[in-house]
């Protein structure tokens, strides 16, 4: 779901977000931003650091055993070749 809000541009193009954004999306202020651009779309996401990386759920919550690892990474191989 999106959200529209405006924000105001100073006179050097700085981008001021409104302290409800900075709450959805996690941006804080002194932090650090990926901004991505989509055609005409300015896309501004937090830089995760490595403790946001840490938070996040593993995938695989299990680890894998030797024999699996070398399997996937044959399967990752024959994959990259084909393409």
């Amino acid at each position: 779901m999106s959200e529209t809000e405006e924000v105001k541009i100073g006179k050097r193009g700085e981008i001021y977000t409104t302290h409800r954004m900075r709450m959805k999306t996690g941006l804080t202020p002194g932090g650090r931003a990926i901004a991505i651009v989509e055609e005409n779309r300015l896309i501004v996401q937090p830089k995760p650091t490595a403790l946001t990386l840490l938070e996040k759920p593993r995938i695989n919550p299990k680890p894998l055993s030797p024999r699996k690892l070398s399997q996937l990474r044959k399967e990752l191989a024959q994959e990259i070749e084909t393409r």
